[in-house]
């Protein structure tokens, strides 16, 4: 990907070689920005930014050696000073990449006043959230304020593969329209900052932020927001959680009305553990759940604590609103999932503030793709909605998908709740309203950004294709009550682990099955949300035909922009 920058070079100022694999760079800082060269296929060169001596900051790029595939910026601005040291090691083999002082990176080191984030990516979304350039993985620290929805993300801000995790942050008032704001929170002497959550605290006015500081170790750590998630103090008294467990991480916290206090949930190893607080600083332990329940193929991550109404119940269970509720508790694990690699699996059952219990021996998949992970939802959504993103990827294949300007982007979102079915009860994953504003006119040709809602007669077949003889096909086999999706003959040759066919089970018949199609992704739903499939596709030209055996079919236009 080549940028268009405005932007000056270093006045080719040769580097200061200090070994085999240790340099420095003087940088008289003229502008806001220092563009530093990337090249993916190298390993991380440490930047270090020195200022009077001062370590100000240190930073993992993949400097170029010969070819520049992007760039990313660092912004000098802010170290307040004009003269700034870079003190670089890199970790390549030099047997390979080549004498250091010959490195193409000190040629195509530039300055800029700004960084052009212009879409150069024929398969970025257009109405999924992404970042404007990066890497990102799960969403984190979810809420809704104010009119407003608050997504925060793992976020390299320093190349479009896996490092130097931050919070991200975008806003949102309709929960499709995202808004780029500046990073929420950065790595300190804790460690990176990995996944968490986010609560409204009513009575003190105020967001608290919980998240897995990185070291050595992984501690839990805390930050207080004062004006609504723009910006967050972190907590002088952290680390607020430690543990002796090597994977200990991504908290979620929650107000329980049910005990008048809150709740935090955490990973550990292959299990989550519970906590409850008066106070949000004071932690006291209540119990762990895990063993012989579900998939324990992979790590358990980012886990979520919710009361959901039972759809179709119509008993009351003593709460207030007469409806019958259960508790579910949402696991994502990796590796594990029912096709390889990373998924979301979750649990349906009791919890009185200090225990979950589990009602199920069964395992269960929020999603049936290989493309939904990371799942959590937003605090204080309105109307007592649980609204839940995923981040679209897979870790047998994240870092290496064919983008370079970005990499990954999140799930539309969708409304959890309840419903029975032959005596069990499961999770239900529906579209979320707000979606229904994104549809256009109804069209005959197949767009590339559409929904497809298709009224199903029995068993139903769809199938997407191109020129190229690329081709998706999904079939509901209503005796078997399946529905799979066949990406085999979708453009893989960036993983072995692409190619497959996902298969769902469909509680009941299906009558009707909306499809979500982007730039790079197919969405199915069962329109009553007794099923959810999300995969991943990367055509070479856009899947521009469209059969349908089994049903009527209706295509409509989806544009986040309602004049296209």
């Amino acid at each position: 990907m080549t940028m268009l920058l405005l932007a000056a070079g270093l006045q080719a100022q040769t580097p200061m070689v200090l070994g085999k694999s240790h340099a420095m760079q003087r940088v008289k800082a003229t502008e806001r920005y220092l563009l530093l060269p990337v090249q993916e296929r190298e390993e991380n060169a440490n930047i270090r930014v020195l200022v009077a001596g001062e370590q100000r900051q240190s930073l993992n790029v993949k400097l170029a050696v010969d070819q520049v595939d992007y760039y990313v910026p660092l912004d000098i601005q802010r170290f307040g000073s004009k003269d700034i040291l870079l003190d670089i090691t890199f970790y390549g083999d030099r047997r390979f990449t080549g004498a250091m002082k010959d490195f193409l990176c000190w040629k195509e080191m530039k300055q800029a006043g700004e960084f052009d984030t212009t879409n150069r990516e024929r398969f970025r979304p257009a109405y999924h959230h992404t970042p404007l350039y990066g890497w990102m993985n799960d969403p984190n620290g979810m809420f809704y304020k104010d009119g407003v929805y608050h997504l925060y993300y793992q976020w390299n801000p320093y190349g479009s593969q896996w490092e130097n995790m931050t919070w991200g942050h975008s806003t949102s008032k309709d929960l499709i329209h995202w808004k780029a704001q500046p990073m929420a929170i950065e790595s300190d002497a804790l460690g990176d900052i990995f996944s968490g959550s986010c609560v409204v605290d009513q009575k003190n006015d105020q967001v608290v932020a919980f998240y897995t500081s990185a070291g050595k170790c992984q501690v839990q750590s805390m930050a207080i927001s004062k004006d609504n998630g723009m910006t967050f103090q972190k907590y002088s008294g952290n680390p607020v959680l430690v543990s002796n467990e090597e994977d200990f991480r991504d908290p979620k916290a929650f107000w329980n009305e049910d005990i008048k206090k809150w709740n935090l949930v955490l990973a550990v190893g292959q299990e989550m553990r519970i906590y409850s607080s008066e106070n949000l600083k004071d932690w006291q332990y209540e119990s762990s759940f895990g063993k012989d329940y579900g998939c324990h193929d992979g790590v358990w991550e980012c886990p979520d604590l919710m009361k959901l109404p039972v759809r179709t119940a119509a008993v009351s269970d003593g709460s207030s609103s007469g409806v019958k509720t259960k508790w579910m508790l949402i696991c994502n694990i990796n590796p594990g999932g029912p096709f390889g690699g990373s998924a979301t699996q979750y649990f349906i059952g009791d919890f009185d503030g200090h225990r979950f219990t589990c009602e199920h021996k069964d395992t269960r998949w929020m999603d049936y793709g290989k493309d939904h992970y990371a799942t959590v939802t937003f605090d204080n959504a309105p109307e007592g909605r649980k609204i839940a993103l995923a981040w679209m990827s897979n870790w047998q294949y994240a870092n290496q998908v064919p983008t370079k300007q970005f990499r990954s982007a999140n799930s539309v979102p969708r409304d959890l709740d309840l419903f029975e079915y032959n005596g069990q009860t499961y999770c239900g994953v529906t579209p979320s309203k707000e979606l229904l504003a994104l549809r256009g006119p109804v069209v005959k040709k197949l767009p590339q950004t559409c929904e497809i809602v298709v009224d199903v007669k029995e068993s139903a077949e769809v199938v997407l294709s191109n020129a190229l003889g690329e081709q998706v096909v999904m079939r509901y086999d209503a005796s078997a009550r399946t529905f799979s999706m066949d990406r085999t003959r979708s453009y893989a040759s960036f993983s072995e682990a692409f190619p497959c066919v996902t298969t769902a089970p469909v509680y009941g018949d299906m009558k009707q099955l909306r499809i979500f199609v982007d730039h790079c992704s197919i969405e199915a739903f069962d329109s009553e949300g007794h099923m959810a499939m999300t995969n991943l596709v990367f055509p070479q030209e856009p899947y521009n035909q469209m059969k349908v055996k089994g049903g009527k079919a209706t295509i409509y236009r989806l544009s986040p922009d309602p004049s296209l």
